[in-house]
């Protein structure tokens, strides 16, 4: 009798703990709402540990989510980003500078929003593309149904292509590609692209569509700018306008996370929808002053920032929250990285691949949300900073590059950190680990190979500002019948 009292104890305790394959996440169709903002840090929120910043909405969102506490990106944006959309890593997407077109994602891949409408889903894109602004690259031919966008890298930056109206006045009262038509907004953007994928979603949510909403902010890019209200809390502190402008953003950006968080339970839209908070790749302008004395900003205790190859440069916040299907503060210690949404949506959508499309370098991660200590093999992630110089891309095979295992990272094919021991890489320990030295040494070599004949943007030549593609297509509407203004519905 006491064997099988045991017995029955040992099966309920898999049942509480262990999924079954018909409780899996695998094919249940979530709604997914995907918040990624451009150059946070791990450091730039108050969950994660940075005692000037308040963030209470994310901080609230991350303590009832799971995270991804290893999970890591491109040093930069354009190359995060046409991971996100092809599952692959971003030299096999073109993709090796986030300017000179060679931001353009090849035209050949199947994208993640083109995946997903296999599935029936509708998409919408509010905020950054970054992945090419002529016609053949532009979102509204990826994949998207509806596309809130701005031009090039950043709002302002006409030089490399935004539309040369935004380089008056950046990030307030911005012109922007609403689908087809260029159309003057009003306020400031993160207010904007906020307001405009809630619309978006409220409109789906209704007419019960599943949905992929990508909502892909430009802020806290620089310039630093915010609204005064929220940026002075950081000057009455004594700091300087630029970090008060950067922490400004961020705040601004919590205030719109916790407004939408509460418009999505109010509209009881949160059962069956999945929502995503990450970032694109590390810090910037991790230097300021305070009352006139230099300080570094917390930047995690991680060595690197935007647009290098250490941690710092890779390593994200990733928080994922679907009420009543995934765990609530729950760590999930595995190596991850952007490559691997590709497949995971999909395989959460049910989305049917066609059997030509590109080779896709990522995994899926359904089976870490299902159980979050399920087996995941070790791995090598392979990192490159890119932006050489034109011509020059067998002389930068061994600058700003990384391998990353889940133990071991090593930079620029001589360094080598045992990141499980030392995450703020103070000690280079390549002199006492040979064998592992070369053992990554060993496997960047045939994947650096493997991606340089499909960097297909190497070697394009130069566009004039007035001859980038909305500069053009700016001029040309003016013209014709100007640039309407431009609002979302309500979101009451």
């Amino acid at each position: 009798m006491k064997k099988l009292k045991i017995y029955f104890i040992a099966l309920l305790l898999v049942a509480i703990f262990v999924k079954t394959d018909a409780q899996s996440l695998k094919g249940t169709r979530p709604n997914i709402i995907f918040v990624i903002t451009d150059d946070q840090g791990m450091g730039d929120l108050s969950c994660m540990g940075n005692q000037v910043l308040k963030t209470p909405f994310i901080d609230n969102f991350y303590k009832n989510s799971t995270r991804f506490t290893d999970f890591q990106v491109s040093p930069t944006c354009a190359p995060t980003r046409s991971a996100l959309m092809s599952g692959r890593v971003p030299f096999k997407n073109g993709v090796t500078h986030t300017i000179f077109q060679r931001e353009r994602m090849a035209p050949d891949v199947f994208t993640l929003p083109q995946a997903l409408q296999t599935a029936g889903y509708k998409t919408g894109l509010f905020g950054k593309w970054h992945l090419g602004d002529e016609e053949e690259y532009l979102p509204t031919n990826r994949g998207f149904n509806e596309v809130l966008m701005h031009g090039a890298g950043g709002i302002g930056q006409t030089k490399y292509g935004d539309f040369p109206a935004n380089e008056i006045n950046p990030y307030f009262d911005n012109v922007l590609l609403h689908n087809d038509t260029i159309v003057q907004t009003k306020g400031f953007c993160t207010d904007v692209f906020f307001n405009s994928a809630l619309a978006w979603i409220k409109g789906q949510h209704e007419a019960q569509n599943p949905y992929f909403a990508y909502v892909s902010l430009n802020a806290p890019h620089g310039p630093f700018i915010a609204p005064d209200k929220y940026k002075k809390r950081f000057l009455d502190m004594g700091y300087d306008k630029t970090t008060a402008g950067r922490y400004g953003m961020i705040e601004n950006i919590d205030d719109n996370f916790g407004m939408m968080m509460q418009k999505l339970e109010d509209w009881n839209a949160l059962d069956n929808t999945l929502v995503i908070f990450m970032t694109d790749n590390g810090a910037t302008h991790l230097k300021g002053t305070l009352n006139g004395e230099n300080v570094t900003h917390f930047n995690y205790n991680m060595k690197g920032a935007k647009n290098s190859p250490h941690e710092g440069g890779t390593h994200v916040p990733a928080f994922w929250y679907w009420k009543g299907k995934i765990k609530k503060g729950v760590d999930i210690d595995a190596l991850t990285a952007h490559i691997d949404l590709y497949k995971t949506f999909c395989e959460l959508t049910g989305a049917k691949i066609p059997t030509d499309h590109q080779i896709v370098s990522g995994k899926s991660l359904v089976s870490l949300l299902d159980n979050p200590n399920a087996d995941w093999p070790d791995r090598n992630l392979f990192i490159h900073c890119g932006r050489w110089k034109t011509g020059e891309v067998e002389k930068a095979k061994y600058v700003k590059c990384a391998v990353r295992s889940q133990e071991w990272r090593l930079i620029n094919n001589k360094e080598l950190y045992n990141i499980s021991n030392d995450p703020g890489q103070k000690y280079n320990v390549a002199d006492s680990n040979p064998d592992v030295l070369k053992e990554l040494q060993a496997v960047y070599n045939p994947w650096w190979e493997s991606a340089v004949p499909l960097m297909v943007n190497e070697g394009l030549p130069l566009v004039k500002p007035e001859d980038q593609p909305f500069a053009k297509r700016y001029n040309k509407q003016m013209k014709e019948y100007g640039i309407p203004e431009w609002a979302p519905s309500s979101i009451e």
